[in-house]
């Protein structure tokens, strides 16, 4: 069966990277090689890529310590039978945060706030799932594999966006939180609520009230810090004309 016309596989699984924040994780257990699946909290790199904050004294942990192959299965929690929810399952490697470490953990903590009670521990580090693919089950007739490339977004161009992603968060989170709260319910559909930026890359804005993640994709590509601002200040003028 051939998914229908109106699909659209890599936005769907682009989203699901983007609003999970937790996802079951399977490893191969040390020695054994036996399958082992642990619930783990995660955030997103800003290329889509999982973000693990996990100790040294988890099973999974040594797990990937000794093998790094993982999986991780992501499902957009849908109301009712949970099989009828979109789901994914992203195969890849988990690597040591390395260079990217402050990156991982700023955009972990924004995710994730309560984190930063044990973030410092000694036992615990960040890593990356580095996918390979992802299988993307959505309902009937509605089932694609694809690489990555096709659900990562591409970074290439976009370092001044980067460099100015953390000041941006900052920023809107300090002075516009009026406007979070206009993409969220007037161009997102959402109830209304406390909505903060969590981040920021060439394709959308990330946004979060307590476990609830929104994704605001953007009508057009944007790789710098002034694209941003003119972007963001377009969104908002869109959202204020939906106003009631």
């Amino acid at each position: 069966m051939q998914p229908t016309p109106d699909f659209a596989p890599e936005k769907l699984a682009k989203s699901l990277l983007r609003r999970s924040r937790q996802g079951a994780l399977a490893t191969l257990m040390a020695g054994s090689g036996d399958p082992y699946c642990s619930l783990v909290n995660l955030a997103s790199h800003p290329d889509g890529s999982p973000i693990l904050l996990i100790s040294g004294l988890a099973v999974h942990t040594r797990n990937i310590l000794a093998d790094n192959r993982v999986s991780l299965m992501l499902d957009e929690r849908a109301a009712g039978d949970p099989l009828e929810g979109a789901r994914i399952m992203l195969s890849g490697r988990a690597e040591g945060a390395g260079a990217d470490k402050d990156l991982l953990q700023r955009r972990y903590l924004n995710a994730h706030p309560s984190a930063e009670a044990f973030v410092s521990f000694k036992d615990f580090s960040f890593f990356r799932i580095r996918p390979t693919g992802t299988h993307l089950v959505a309902g009937f007739g509605r089932i694609v594999d694809l690489k990555p490339e096709q659900f990562l977004t591409d970074l290439t161009g976009a370092e001044d966006l980067l460099a100015a992603e953390e000041g941006a968060v900052e920023h809107m989170n300090a002075d516009h939180r009026d406007a979070m709260g206009l993409y969220a319910t007037k161009l997102l559909g959402a109830p209304a609520g406390d909505w903060r930026c969590t981040g920021c890359d060439p394709e959308g804005l990330d946004m979060q009230d307590g476990q609830t993640a929104l994704r605001l994709d953007f009508p057009e590509r944007v790789t710098d810090g002034t694209g941003l601002r003119k972007m963001l200040v377009r969104l908002a003028g869109e959202a204020r004309t939906k106003v009631d």
